[in-house]
Formats: structure tokens, C-alpha cells, sequence
């Protein structure tokens, strides 16, 4: 097992994320515990230390079902992080409630890590709104006591949701928690995310390596590209080796459905072959060769901007729509724009077509502000 140094302690370069355990008949609500006790088994024996649960990972059991495997090895053999589920705005000003249950439910009496759950432009206010809903004050103050040894956060927001998290509690932050691959290095802005926490000597845990198993398998052509530069190395591995050269990352979680997976993800966890140069280069242009298939060509000049009656924020509404598309969904693009009033939504798009007159790269906003309206729901 590849290990990182991070202060004074050593974590397994691997670490075991139980947002995707091994489910029964596909519902997601029902862990399949045999299985999760032999993959938890399994990980130790081959020296994986890091383990990472949340408040809403399989309807809420997958802090039972991890607390449940752990118990059965010694306290000290294992690191336990979970996160404080201000993903949901109905848990703010809930946190000593939360943080006591997780306790139980995970069976110990402190978290090695612990962090605020994802940080975003939908919940970054009340994040920092201390004084209406305490959440730093009560984790510090379990910090003190103890109960957390380790303190950091996870975002899915844009950098300058980060920045302004980390210009309130920078300071305290010992990590943090981002989604990060190397087709999101460009396209999500993972890049200018890494070196902002780098400015602030913050280490990086990765989330979504694989992005939801969408890396784990490439259509044959793209595949083979791949192949070509290294033979030996599975697909799945590429995005390992990828994240393993870039500084300061630490943990690379990975979400492990089956003991297979667990089993192919240990393999190449046993060596750590970080991409060269060329080999870096290579898998980057694919990453934009396989977004621009979906993507719409918007450069963010912003003339649209200027000639929109209704003031719409066309280019970050674009940039948000080819994420949406090219994921075929997902939270990130609804969880943003909870943020925004409803007169800056795509919904609020007139289809006067005035941004299109002006757009350098002939896109047809109005009609992907309509298309954007259909795939959110309305």
C-alpha cells in the first residue's frame, strides 16, 4: 500500500468512501453488511487506514454499516472521517444534535476527521453565518475537547465559493475534500481549486476520482489511446496514477461497489506510478476532446451579458448547463442554482435571442436556456 505523510501520522494513499457500498436488489437504502464486513476486512488486511462516511450516505445507514465493520477491529488501526450535512439547510443549527447521533451510529467516541459537507453556493452564507447557526463554533470547540482530531471541508462550489470560505476559517482547516479527476481538471476548474488551497497549505483529499465510475471505462478508441502509452495499466488506473502526481494530495477516496472493485483498486494502490509529462499532456487533451463532443463553445467574452434585457449571467449559465449535459445530470447545476432568485435563472431567459447577435461563437443561447428549463424540470 502507497502511504502519504500528512503531520504526524501516515494514511494509505487509498482510502475507502462509503457512498457507493454494495447494495440489495439496487436499493440504496439496504447495505449489503456481509459484503461491506469482507471489503472492510479485506481493505485492512492490504493496509488501507482511512475510511469515510456521511450523515446522508445510504439513506443514513452507511455510518451504521461502516460503524459496524470498524468495531470489529482496534480503534487505533483505523482513521474514521464523517461531515456535518450542511448540504441540507434544514440541518443548520442542528450540528450538536447531528454530531452526537453520528458518534453513535459510527460506534466511537471520536472522528480522526471530521468536515463541514459541502461547501457550495447554495449553503456558503449559513456556512458562515456563525452567529445564527454555530456550526464552527460547536466543531472547534469539539476539536478542543477531543472528539475531533482533524478539522476540514469538502466543496463542489466554484473557487470563489472556497475563497470566501477559507478567508473566515482558513485558519483552522487542515484539509479539504474536493472532486477531482483529470477530466475535471479543466472542466470544473479543479485546477485553480488545488492551487487556491495550495496558497493556503492545504492538502487535498480527492472525491470522484473515478467521477462516478465514468472514467473507469472509455469507449474503445479513447481507450486505446490510453493503452498505447501504458500497456500494463487498466483504465481505472489512469485516473489513480493521474491524481498521484499532483502535490499535495493525500487520501484519493474511492467509492467501491463490489469486492472486485475493492480488489482492482488495491492492486494498483500496491505501486506508485505517478503519469510523466507526456503522459499527463495526453490524457488532458482527451479530457477536452470528450467535453467539447457535448459542450457548447462559450469563451465567457461576455457580450452576451451586455445586450441581455433580463441581466442573465449567460456564461456561468452555460458553463453550468455543459456540466449538466455532459454528466447526463446529476446535483451540481440544481444545487447552484438554488443560490441565484429566480429573474437570474435559465427559466428567466426571454428567448428574444439579442445575446445571440452578438455571440462571437454563434451558440444558440435560447435555445439551450430552453433545453437547460426542460432537463432541470421546469
Amino acid at each position: 500500500m502507497v502511504y502519504r505523510d500528512y503531520q504526524d501520522i501516515r494514511l494509505s494513499n487509498l482510502g475507502m468512501g462509503c457512498m457507493r457500498l454494495p447494495v440489495i436488489d439496487g436499493d440504496d437504502s439496504r447495505i449489503d453488511e456481509p459484503a461491506v464486513l469482507r471489503m472492510v476486512d479485506a481493505a485492512m488486511a492490504a493496509g488501507v487506514n482511512y475510511y469515510d462516511t456521511a450523515w446522508g450516505y445510504h439513506a443514513g445507514n452507511s455510518e451504521i454499516a461502516l460503524g459496524r465493520a470498524l468495531a470489529r477491529h482496534p480503534r487505533e488501526g483505523f482513521y474514521l472521517a464523517d461531515k456535518f450535512p450542511g448540504y441540507d439547510l434544514g440541518n443548520m443549527g442542528k450540528v450538536k444534535p447531528i454530531f452526537e447521533a453520528q458518534l453513535e451510529k459510527c460506534q466511537v467516541d471520536y472522528f480522526d476527521f471530521y468536515l463541514f459537507h459541502n461547501v457550495c453556493e447554495m449553503n456558503i452564507d449559513a456556512y458562515l453565518d456563525d452567529a445564527k447557526y454555530g456550526t464552527y463554533a460547536y466543531l472547534i470547540e469539539q476539536k478542543r475537547n477531543g472528539r475531533i482530531r482533524h478539522l476540514g471541508f469538502s466543496a463542489h462550489g466554484s473557487v470563489e465559493v472556497i475563497r470566501r470560505f477559507l478567508e473566515v476559517y482558513g485558519k483552522d482547516m487542515e484539509f479539504c475534500q474536493l472532486q477531482l479527476n483529470w477530466l475535471d481538471w479543466d472542466f470544473q476548474d479543479a485546477k485553480r481549486k488545488v492551487a487556491l488551497l495550495r496558497e493556503w497549505n492545504i492538502p487535498v483529499w480527492v472525491m470522484e476520482p473515478l467521477r462516478g465510475g465514468k472514467l473507469a471505462k472509455l469507449p474503445e478508441a479513447d481507450a486505446a489511446r490510453l493503452k498505447a502509452l501504458r500497456p500494463d495499466e487498466t483504465i481505472p488506473a489512469w485516473a489513480f496514477r493521474f491524481l498521484q502526481g499532483i502535490p499535495g494530495v493525500t487520501v484519493i477516496l474511492s467509492g467501491m461497489s463490489s469486492e472486485e472493485q475493492l480488489a482492482d483498486n488495491l492492486r494498483t494502490f500496491e505501486t506508485d506510478r505517478p503519469l510523466n509529462e507526456a503522459e499527463t499532456a495526453a490524457v488532458l487533451a482527451l479530457a477536452g476532446e470528450m467535453t467539447r463532443r457535448t459542450a457548447l463553445p462559450c469563451t465567457a467574452c461576455r457580450y452576451c451579458t451586455t445586450h441581455c434585457p433580463q441581466g442573465l449571467d449567460i456564461p456561468w449559465l452555460l458553463e453550468l448547463y455543459n456540466e449538466h449535459v455532459f454528466t447526463g445530470g446529476g446535483f451540481l447545476a440544481p444545487m447552484a442554482l438554488m443560490a441565484v432568485p429566480d429573474d437570474k435563472k435559465p427559466s428567466a431567459c426571454l428567448g428574444c435571442r439579442s445575446c445571440e447577435q452578438v455571440c462571437p461563437q454563434q451558440i444558440k443561447i435560447s435555445e439551450a436556456m430552453a433545453d437547460f428549463c426542460a432537463k432541470l424540470g421546469g
